[in-house]
């Protein structure tokens, strides 16, 4: 070949034009790679080897066996760029070999594509056309006749019968038209060469740098046509060849390109560099094969690189799904094996043990169930023909999936698609057409609906359901109005695409639309991505040496960031390779140009943050529809309605005399010498390629020179945020000093504007009416919400600090100026002790006992921070200390103390610096003072994995008891994200340190003893507990004994959590804090209730009614928030004010609780006798029916208080009686049981006539009050349920 062909290939529309068929000298040849397969799976599932030996399987009649196909010629002979890859293209062009067909089978030509990718990840494409053609070798169809004549004495007497391999039917050929019973299969597979003419398969293919299929189709079709025509073509078919070869460019980059077939001229585009990359399979089809909702299933199992296996008996349609699918990942790319059509050859590659996305042939007829794969724990399985798909277990839902749906459902119906695809796929495609449609006609907003009118009726022409909801219309005399257009044309507008197809521009502009509206969905998802990449390479060979080792992306930090929704789905795809590569891209972006998928994402990045200005939207999970969708069609029918370039007419060559001869039916045999070079004086590509090269070059010179860095373009939006002005771009030499310093002064007004909006709002978010309605301080912002304005709070302060910046170090300006304050702190620490800011102290207990100091300081939180091995990048660790100081209440504090170091900050500030106004600073701090007036568990809740030292002390009261055990205690501490388990307690020591993964926050503790020794009883007054980063403390109130043979003989006891306020705080924030969480029942209420001396404060019986009121009012509310704002069910059941304590006052009411030899009686010893007396009586109530409902009543009643009774736990009565409360309300009995105790006659020898218990006025309103939480499900804390059988 010719240097000017090989050197113009890279510009150059087609590589190679190859033709694969039977070599007529080498004859039959049986597929020696697939025969091996065979024998593999004979031996694997165990039956005869010879069978499938070389080749020779006599159960298939020869026609339908496999036979090697070679490529008979290609053109040109090689392409530097591209070096022909003889065997990977005749395996591609015909995936199972050669075909042979008889007069009576289907010879319909197919269509099919391929690609193969190279070493490094670049694409060659196929498009093939696959026809029979006449065999004339007499040496051919003999040795058919003779396999036949083999084949037909194998079996003779006995029908062919397919075997029962399923491997086998994998490797088959195609379906035999449609040959479904027996006789009708002999009859297609039987020849006899007398009386039947022997076809074969022939492929012609073209190989293009470029995925131009819809114009290669076209191209490939009229070949085939001039081959089967009556009429000779105008031209030799080499004409033709040589043109598209050589003479054709590629489209330029944002052109289209018309060139010329044998009869029709055939029209292709290319996007510019700034659209969506080129695509041409149709999503139209795949649409219509999948529908919407298994696609989008499918798109994310992609996303996550699972294991994809498409299945389908045509080729083109497995080609067609996973070209589309992997088209949709924008800006991301597969990066594992991608096999969309594997050849039967290659079977093995279903054992992969890693991510892959491949296309597998499938026989008609061949049975799911019978497919039996390697792998299928991790596969994803798609059954197109059937539009069926298996999804694996347990993976996560894309975001916002259902909005999602809806949009695309939308962009389908304007092309007269129904979402659903062909088939009805699931019950909730009719309510996703609906609600498509409602979005169609109701929400122009986007301005993605063309202007001219169409009627409903022909918009959803041809959707059978629809039809008949135009139908029903007109029976009711429902008159439709007409909408905007939502598909087709007008006559004018046809008659104005004279260079264009109406259908071929409707598939472009659905192709398009629909890739829109994927891309914008990553872009809105990772809008905020470029601040968590981690470039810490200062060149590009040490990156690449050391990139194993290398973390390049922040995810701790990017999830802490994410709304709360997206979290499963993110924190699985960030760890894919797909997002690997994307970032890795980024990273060599500093040292290269950027990869042309991430130059286009980048820059709609900017776009939406120039558009939208208030970058933190960008995290909220509220869902936003692409707003190009009309746009980005519009160019393409631009481009499509006015031809840029025409390349040069087919024209005849310099052949031979009596080459390119005619003969219908017959592929010709192409002259070689004029297909191997291309003309030598068509150097006008490679001029235009240069010039245009060198314009490139001007331009992005040009554009560097204006362009602005990122701390001055943030500077620049902030200024139009604060103006709400339109961003402007101004040059740089225009900036004078005066309008500097004006335009530096705007900046630190509008900061600190932003500053007060931003703290407001948290505040007023915080503090809104459900912490006012609910009263018992489980009032919360959802933890979405409180994420995105916490990593808007942090924006916010990432650009106070980069604002005024001398110079620039490393990517966060607040983290960069941390370390400088630790390392001048520390240098100071080492020659002279520096002052320690201590925690405020707390009120000591009766002991004199209190938790030690806890050393509170900036440089302690940073080095907190960087403890965190989680964290891995420098805006990650701001991040990280900014929530930590919040949930701390020290922020305003911490950073007072970094600005008091005025040295440092002149060092670092220029003088019109933000940090540096000193009005401003102060105003700043005031705002972000305010913040302590709520509660943040910013840093508790987002970095849930991280290991936090605990610190439990345990407090005895030593007034009545001894300050010290012989008994051996221990201590157990729950959350809401886990417990510690059991701790044993030092004898003595009364506190414990201990490390556990993040608990969130306290909810209970259990503590105990095992009783032994001399001093074994113990009266403690609580137990403290403080995790010893962020400083909370919760006190678990007891004020009860522990010990045999007093108070209620209790071991054990579990206790309600409340957490403590710091006390120099108390007087600033009583007014405005949030409420209090509750804690566990006091001692003081609990001898109030019990004892004699404290029958004066005893609640009367209206209290006690509206105790039980408010606690079940709790429970009800508690269940009608969202999931993710609930506090603790535990606290709602057992604390001060819970459920538990207002039925034991309830039961405690008119309670006969006199002291007989200075014995208590408990509400439980009711309970006991009770159940003794129902046990031994056979019939309670007058009727027979009363007796039959009692009894199955009482027995449930029986068995629950026998099985608390003989738990293997020590605990006492009043604990036993807050079991029974707590399993009564999880399996809604408590209704049933009142009554029981009411009815029994025990009770009027221990309750006072007076007794609310022995009142039915009192009595039914509390079995309504308590039949209200039946609608709820109530799951239990592990430790109110261990070691009790039900």
């Amino acid at each position: 070949m010719s240097a000017t062909g090989s050197g113009m290939a890279p510009c150059r529309f087609a590589h190679y034009f190859v033709i694969c068929g039977i070599d007529t000298e080498t004859g039959l040849e049986p597929d020696e790679l697939a025969a091996l397969y065979q024998w593999l799976e004979a031996d694997r599932h165990g039956r005869s080897q010879d069978a499938a030996n070389a080749g020779e399987n006599f159960e298939q009649s020869p026609l339908r066996r496999t036979f090697k196909s070679k490529v008979l010629a290609h053109f040109p002979e090689t392409v530097e760029w591209n070096p022909f890859d003889q065997d990977a293209v005749n395996m591609l062009c015909m995936p199972k070999g050669l075909s042979f067909r008889t007069q009576v089978d289907n010879r319909e030509p197919q269509f099919h594509s391929y690609l193969i990718t190279r070493e490094d990840g670049s694409r060659t494409y196929g498009f093939v056309l696959t026809f029979y053609e006449e065999v004339t070798s007499k040496q051919i169809c003999t040795a058919m006749q003779t396999l036949y004549q083999m084949h037909h004495a194998e079996h003779s007497g006995s029908v062919c019968a397919s075997s029962s391999c399923s491997m086998d039917s994998l490797a088959s050929s195609m379906d035999e038209g449609d040959a479904t019973s027996l006789n009708k299969l002999h009859c297609c597979s039987s020849y006899d060469m007398s009386r039947d003419t022997l076809y074969v398969s022939k492929a012609l293919c073209l190989i293009t740098p470029l995925p131009f299929m819809q114009a290669c189709r076209k191209f490939l079709t009229q070949l085939h046509r001039a081959v089967s025509s009556q009429q000779p073509p105008p031209l030799p078919l080499e004409s033709y060849i040589h043109n598209i070869l050589y003479e054709v460019p590629l489209p330029a980059p944002g052109r289209s390109l018309k060139f010329h077939g044998v009869y029709e001229p055939i029209v292709c585009q290319r996007p510019s560099p700034s659209e969506l990359p080129l695509a041409d399979y149709s999503l139209k089809q795949v649409f219509e094969l999948l529908g919407v909702e298994n696609l989008v299933q499918v798109f994310t199992c992609i996303l996550l690189e699972m294991q994809i296996l498409l299945y389908s008996q045509d080729y083109q349609r497995l080609m067609t799904v996973a070209e589309g699918i992997t088209t949709l990942l924008f800006p991301f790319q597969w990066q594992h094996v991608y096999v969309p059509i594997l050849p039967a050859s290659l079977l093995h590659f279903l054992d992969a043990p890693v991510p892959y996305l491949m296309g597998l042939q499938s026989k008609e007829g061949t049975d799911r169930s019978k497919l039996e794969l390697p792998q299928e724990a991790n596969l994803c399985f798609v059954d197109i023909d059937n539009h069926f798909i298996e999804l694996p277990e347990d993976f996560p839902q894309f975001p916002n999936k259902l909005e999602f749906i809806q949009e695309i459902s939308a962009v389908l119906l304007q092309f007269g698609i129904p979402p659903e695809g062909s088939l009805h796929c699931s019950e909730s495609a009719t309510q996703l057409k609906s609600l498509a449609l409602h979005d169609l006609v109701n929400d122009k907003k986007n301005g993605n609906l063309p202007g001219d009118a169409l009627a409903v009726f022909e918009l959803l022409q041809g959707n059978a359901t629809l039809e008949r909801l135009q139908a029903l219309a007109k029976r009711t005399g429902v008159t439709v109005g007409r909408m905007p257009a939502l598909g087709g044309s007008t006559v004018k507008e046809k008659d104005s695409r004279l260079q264009c197809e109406e259908e071929e521009l409707r598939e472009a502009t659905l192709n398009v639309q629909v890739r829109e509206v994927f891309a914008n969905r990553f872009s809105h998802m990772f809008a905020d991505y470029e601040a968590f990449v981690i470039q810490s390479a200062m060149d590009l060979e040490s990156w690449l040496t050391n990139r194993e080792q290398m973390h390049n992306f922040d995810k701790a930090s990017f999830l802490s960031d994410q709304p709360e929704p997206y979290l499963p789905f993110l924190s699985h795809f960030i760890e894919t390779q797909m997002f690997a590569t994307f970032i890795d891209n980024k990273i060599m972006s500093q040292w290269e140009d950027k990869e042309p998928l991430l130059r286009v994402f980048d820059s709609r990045i900017e776009k939406m943050r120039l558009y939208n200005v208030r970058i933190p939207n960008l995290r909220s999970s509220n869902y936003q529809k692409s707003t190009i969708l009309k746009e980005s069609a519009q160019s393409i029918e631009q481009r499509l309605m006015k031809i840029d370039h025409t390349a040069i007419h087919p024209h005849l060559l310099d052949m031979k005399i009596g080459q390119g001869k005619y003969e219908q039916g017959f592929f010709p045999k192409l002259q070689a010498d004029v297909l191997a070079a291309g003309p030598t004086n068509n150097n006008r590509w490679a001029s235009r390629t240069g010039t245009a090269q060198r314009r490139k070059d001007r331009l992005r010179q040009h554009s560097e020179h204006l362009g602005l860095d990122n701390d001055l373009r943030e500077k620049y939006m902030q200024e139009a945020r604060s103006l709400g002005k339109n961003l402007r771009q101004p040059k740089l030499s225009d900036l004078s000093p005066a309008v500097i310093a004006q335009t530096n002064w705007k900046f630190v007004e509008g900061l600190l504007k932003e500053c007060r909006m931003k703290t407001k709002r948290m505040l007023v978010e915080k503090m809104g009416h459900e912490a006012v309605e609910l009263g018992h301080g489980e009032a919360n912002i959802t933890g979405l919400e409180e994420n995105t304005l916490i990593a808007s709070l942090c924006d916010l302060m990432e650009r106070i600090w980069s604002h005024g910046l001398q110079v620039k170090q490393g990517k966060s300006a607040l983290w960069s100026h941390l370390l400088q304050y630790q390392e001048r702190e520390e240098k100071l620490e080492q020659t002279a002790v520096s002052p320690v800011l201590l925690g405020p102290e707390r009120r000591k207990s009766e002991t004199g006992l209190t938790m030690p100091f806890l050393r509170v300081s900036l440089i302690q939180d940073m080095r907190h921070i960087q403890n965190v091995s989680e964290i891995k990048t420098d805006v990650g660790r701001a991040r990280g200390w900014i929530r930590l100081s919040l949930e701390k209440k020290l922020l305003s504090q911490h950073l007072k103390q970094l600005l008091s170091n005025q040295a440092l900050t002149k060092k670092l500030y220029k003088r019109y610096a933000f940090l540096r106004c000193e009005e401003e600073k102060e105003q700043f701090l005031y705002h972000l003072l305010t913040l302590n007036t709520v509660d943040y568990f910013c840093f508790t809740s987002v970095f849930t994995t991280i290991m936090i030292p605990y610190r439990a002390v345990i407090i005895p009261i030593k007034k009545l008891s001894n300050a010290i055990t012989t008994s051996n205690p221990w201590v157990s501490v729950s959350g809401e994200l886990g417990d510690s388990g059991v701790m044993q307690i030092p004898k003595n020591v009364l506190e414990i340190t201990f490390d556990c993964q993040n608990l969130g926050k306290l909810t209970t503790a259990q503590i105990g003893h095992d009783n032994s020794g001399l001093l074994a009883k113990w009266l403690v007054d609580c137990v403290m507990v403080r995790n010893e980063i962020t400083g909370h403390t919760y006190k678990f109130p007891c004020g009860r004994w522990l010990g045999k043979g007093v108070d209620d003989g209790s071991l054990e006891r579990i206790l309600i959590g409340e957490l403590l306020i710091p006390c120099a705080d108390e007087d600033v924030s009583k007014q405005c804090r949030t409420p209090p969480l509750q804690r566990s029942p006091t001692q003081t209420r609990r001898l109030s209730i019990t004892s004699l001396a404290g029958r004066n404060n005893k609640p009367n019986a209206g209290q006690i009614q509206e105790a039980i009121g408010e606690a079940v009012n709790n429970i009800v509310k508690h269940f009608h928030k969202p999931e993710k704002e609930r506090g603790s069910l535990t606290i709602l059941l057992c604390g001060e004010n819970g459920l538990v304590s207002a039925l034991e006052q309830f039961f405690h009411h008119g309670f006969k609780s006199s002291r007989i030899f200075q014995k208590n009686v408990f509400v439980w010893d009711f309970i006991e006798k009770a159940v003794a007396y129902f046990e031994m009586t056979d019939q309670i109530g007058d009727t027979e029916e009363e007796t039959e409902s009692f009894r199955s009543m009482y027995k449930v009643f029986c068995h629950y208080v026998n099985a608390i009774n003989v738990t293997p736990r020590n605990i006492g009565k009043d604990g036993k009686f807050q079991f029974l409360v707590c399993l009564g309300a999880r399996d809604h009995l408590l209704p049933q049981w009142i009554p029981l105790l009411v009815e029994c006659p025990l009770i009027t020898r221990m309750y006072e006539e007076c007794a609310l218990l022995r009142d039915h006025l009192t009595v039914n309103p509390l079995i309504r009050v308590l039949q209200t939480i039946h609608e709820f499900n109530i799951t239990l804390e592990s430790s109110l349920v261990k070691g009790i059988t039900l």
